[in-house]
């Protein structure tokens, strides 16, 4: 499946949405899954996670001791899984096979295992038609890594936030890394180094490689608060969906 926006948003355009898709991309650690909640709740959308669809995919091969590395399994595996998001206030609650996975798919092993899965083709593919099937009727914002190259190359409102890896690895830190100073340094390398290791994969896979759209605004948040992005992003929404 091709990357390209230009290529793949002919074979999607044609209909008008009743609402806007927005679709946030970037690289981990970049504040995506915050900013999509925030912006869903003010402007009453839903908020779809499709990082979250990826964690549940890796968790299910963890349970059923599948190898990362074997795409074929893995596509077997994500066609045969249930994977339910239901949009909460506070967050998505995530359903695999009819069972809350919401907090462990936060875990550092499925994480992992989710960063791995995701570079095979066809699981990407798999994964995109279910997204796609999710936000066909618009009145979401969905964040991830493809959501404005791949998944809806249409969208109305295409985001790409990043960030430096250091400042994305210290905000990581901070909600991850432990009190102990000596130990919280350890960790804080060991979180970085993992981030590198996860732009690496998804800038590089061969199936549709982490970059903005050609049409998508970017938000650079290195020296920037959560307050400024979110009103710069809402800036964005508004001249992009102005007469829709």
């Amino acid at each position: 499946m091709s990357s390209d926006s230009n290529s793949s948003s002919g074979s999607l355009r044609g209909s008008r949405r009743p609402r806007p898709v927005i679709a946030i991309d970037g690289p981990a650690g970049a504040g995506k899954s915050t900013l999509a909640s925030q912006l869903a709740r003010k402007l009453g959308y839903l908020n779809l996670e499709t990082g979250a669809m990826y964690r549940a995919l890796g968790l299910k091969a963890i349970e059923n001791d599948v190898s990362l590395d074997d795409e074929d399994a893995l596509y077997r595996l994500a066609q045969d899984a249930k994977i339910v998001l239901e949009p909460k206030l506070g967050g998505n609650r995530v359903l695999l096979d009819s069972v809350d996975v919401s907090l462990r798919i936060r875990e550092k092993d499925v994480t992992d295992a989710a960063s791995r899965a995701s570079v095979h083709p066809r699981v990407r593919e798999w994964m995109v038609q279910l997204q796609r099937k999710m936000g066909e009727q618009g009145g979401v914002v969905m964040e991830g890594r493809d959501i404005g190259t791949v998944v809806f190359p249409d969208a109305e409102v295409k985001i790409f936030l990043d960030a430096d890896p250091e400042v994305r690895g210290n905000r990581r830190f901070s909600q991850t890394g432990e009190a102990t100073p000596q130990k919280g340094t350890q960790d804080q390398a060991a979180i970085l180094e993992e981030l590198r290791a996860r732009d690496h994969r998804d800038r590089n896979r061969a199936s549709s490689p982490l970059a903005p759209a050609n049409d998508a605004v970017v938000i650079d948040s290195t020296h920037m608060n959560f307050d400024q992005v979110m009103a710069r992003a809402e800036e964005i929404i508004r001249e992009k969906t102005a007469g829709h």
